[in-house]
């Protein structure tokens, strides 16, 4: 079609109002004007052509003739007489309404068919009362949404008490007898912008019709293969299949439902202008649906075919394969095919394509940032054994209990805490720094037990840009396996964030699947007292004779209270009662009171207690080494609410050392009220802004338990090994 014939017809029809008959009037004059111009172009250019076709045909009158239509035609377009012309305005008040009521036919029409449908499956006299509930609202929606269009199309009032039936034969015959009078044979008539809004109305549907009848037949067949191989394969009962059917409804329902709808929406417009060539619409809409329905028999064919061959191993893989493959040939006709029977087939709505595409590399980011990934896998696999003396270990399956039974006087103990491992490619380089770090400490300590005090991942997104704690657990469990010295840890604040993509009950499956009867040096519990928090485990380490040497207590600080971004939670008062019952139980048992130390991840409030203290001068506190410089949001960042915990350890005088890490660039040790509080040096290269290259506050602690009971502490600074 010549465009310049386009623009000229539709020139002179810019300022008549739009009704069926001047559509029609106006598609012939271009269809006739268009081969009028070929013929002249054939003899001449096309310049020249055009310039005949304006000094022949310039005026509407003359346009009109030549179509077939007589002057009076031409005059009565352009009148206002006759039917109200209707604006913009007032035809989308209108439109949104019905198509708001259309969803809710279609929704109760749905829903009395689909209850009708699954009464004999499941055999409910409730489903029949929904389903009679259903279909009178839809009637009384349907007869509603029925008024609005009658008054709307026809400018005809209804009859008072005028039933369904009879306003639908009046709005019919009302349509037929449009020809006979001169009013009704133009109809409503509507000005150029609610004509162009009922075009965009019409393209709108039409394109989410036939991709509507792509997706019910798509969800169908998906549906049945699965619900088949649920039968079949799975050697189920009937009555199991009837349920799961019953149950998965929704993928089908979903659909029809918007099959539904859409075909009302296209009604709605047709209702008023004939738009499109219904014709080529209907061809369109069955090849959709012959295409649609072939290509899905053709692909469960051919998967059941291959799965009978044993040429693949999951089915499921071929099935996503060939919903993929629809998708883009779908989309290809989209892009193609369908502008045959659409006056605009591709809108470029920014706003909207700003929305989508956000949504887009949202999800795609997001499930990148739960991948797992292993790119330190080749140095952790190529990690040597650290030389090391092997103590009897053992666990008690009733109460969780690992026990050490050392083998020589000392037994020593190294501390890491806040190792952050973030298991992307973005944080490979620091993932590596730190994995490095740990190496050099433990192999210039030779410990006979390594405990890390929380944060060993960092699934936050921020900094690692990983959401996965899954990977790194697992890599660094390897990681401790090839070096062969046991280890424990305790959780911290970061190992379970909530967008993390394991849980706190999935990572704690993930440990016991790593732990010590599947490592030989994870001593993780696979049995946990029934208190807060995750990992509250004792662990004793004995002398060679069998007395108990230390109790280590593990105990879970927990994370977040959930009241707001970084309210930190506590230690709780059933772990300390659990703490409290342990320890006296061990006196009870070596008739004395038990020497103990006790790990974990937030500091207690006497940390801060204790540091105020120092920093004042008080006699209250003695000071070891170390030194506090975290800025980030406190000085101490502990918890907002008391725990007993300390109180406890007071009162019970067994515990008299405490650990702990959480705050980055704070390594101070103190005694306050006869209990060394020590903070860890962290391993951290990852977390907090610029501290890779942050060095002082780097390092380790080790603990020295000697066989009489007493023990030693001292710093192990990452710079002090390593140049």
């Amino acid at each position: 079609m010549e465009k310049r014939i386009v623009n000229l017809v539709d020139a002179f029809f810019e300022d008549i109002p739009y009704c069926e008959e001047v559509l029609e009037a106006r598609g012939r004059i271009v269809e006739l004007l268009n081969a009028e111009y070929i013929k002249l172009a054939e003899k001449s250019s096309g310049s020249k052509a055009f310039e005949r076709i304006v000094e022949q045909y310039g005026t509407l009158s003359s346009m009109a003739v030549f179509a077939g239509y007589t002057p009076e035609d031409a005059a009565r377009w352009q009148k206002d007489g006759g039917a109200s012309v209707i604006a913009l305005k007032a035809l989308k008040k209108e439109m949104n309404a019905q198509r708001r009521r259309s969803y809710l036919v279609s929704a109760l029409c749905l829903s009395a068919v689909i209850y009708l449908i699954e009464i004999p499956l499941v055999q409910n006299l409730y489903l029949l009362v929904f389903s009679a509930i259903s279909g009178v609202l839809a009637l009384l929606a349907f007869y509603r949404y029925m008024k609005r269009e009658y008054v709307f199309v026809t400018g005809k009032n209804i009859p008072p008490r005028k039933s369904l039936w009879a306003m639908c034969c009046s709005w019919w015959k009302s349509k037929k007898e449009r020809q006979n009078t001169e009013e009704k044979e133009t109809g409503c008539r509507y000005d150029t912008e609610a004509y162009q809004y009922l075009c965009s109305l019409c393209d709108r549907y039409v394109k989410r019709s036939l991709n509507g009848i792509a997706l019910l037949l798509s969800a169908i067949s998906l549906f049945l293969f699965l619900e088949l191989s649920f039968f079949i394969l799975g050697n189920s009962k009937w009555s199991e299949v009837i349920e799961n059917i019953y149950a998965n409804m929704i993928v089908v329902e979903i659909p029809i439902y918007l099959c539904i709808k859409n075909a009302f929406c296209i009604r709605l417009v047709w209702h008023r202008l004939n738009l499109i060539d219904r014709k080529k619409y209907r061809e369109h809409f069955a090849g959709m649906a012959f295409f649609s329905a072939l290509y899905w028999l053709a692909a469960g064919l051919g998967i059941v075919f291959f799965q009978d061959k044993n040429t693949v191993r999951y089915s499921v893989n071929l099935l996503f394969a060939a919903g993929c493959l629809f998708v883009f040939i779908v989309f290809v006709y989209n892009l193609t095919v369908r502008k045959k029977i659409t006056y605009k087939n591709i809108i470029l709505n920014k706003k909207r394509v700003a929305v989508f595409a956000s949504i887009a590399v949202f999800t795609a980011v997001y499930f990148t940032l739960q991948k797992d990934t292993w790119y330190t896998q080749p140095y952790i696999n190529a990690t040597p054994v650290v030389e090391h003396t092997n103590h009897k270990i053992s666990y008690n399956e009733k109460n969780g209990v690992y026990t050490i039974t050392s083998v020589t006087e000392d037994f020593k103990i190294l501390h890491l805490t806040d190792i952050h491992l973030g298991g992307s490619l973005y944080s490979y380089r620091k993932d590596l720094k730190a994995l490095k770090a740990v190496y050099a400490e433990i192999l210039y300590t030779k410990p006979d037990l390594v405990i890390v005090t929380g944060d060993l991942t960092f699934p936050l997104g921020v900094m690692s840009l990983s959401l996965n704690n899954s990977a790194p657990v697992s890599q660094f469990a390897a990681f401790m396996r090839n070096i062969g010295i046991p280890w424990a840890f305790t959780y911290g604040n970061h190992d379970t964030e909530g967008i993390a993509t394991l849980s706190k009950g999935d990572l704690d499956k993930l440990y016991q699947s790593l732990s010590y009867k599947t490592s030989g040096n994870l001593l993780y519990p696979y049995v946990q007292p029934d208190v807060t928090g995750r990992n509250n485990q004792l662990i004793e380490i004995r002398n060679s004779d069998g007395t108990l040497n230390h109790a280590i207590f593990l105990i879970d600080s927990n994370a977040y209270t959930g009241e707001g971004l970084n309210v930190y939670d506590y230690i709780h008062d059933d772990q300390v009662e659990w703490y409290a019952q342990e320890v006296e139980r061990l006196n009870r048992e070596e008739e004395r009171i038990v020497p103990s130390m006790v790990f974990f991840h937030i500091p207690l409030q006497q940390y801060r207690t204790a540091y105020e203290l120092y920093e004042q001068g008080s006699s209250e506190v003695q000071y070891f080494f170390g030194e506090n410089n975290e800025k980030m949001i406190d000085k101490v960042c502990c918890s907002d609410y008391p725990s007993n915990l300390f109180d406890c350890m007071v009162e019970l005088k067994s515990t008299k050392a405490v650990f702990c890490g959480h705050d980055h660039y704070n390594n101070m040790s103190l005694e306050y009220k006869g209990i060394r509080l020590t903070y860890g040096m962290s391993i951290d290269y990852l977390a907090m802004p610029g501290i890779e290259y942050n060095t002082k506050q780097r390092g380790a602690e080790l603990i020295t338990l000697h066989s009489d009971g007493s023990w030693e502490l001292c710093q192990i600074p990452l710079n002090s090994i390593v140049k």
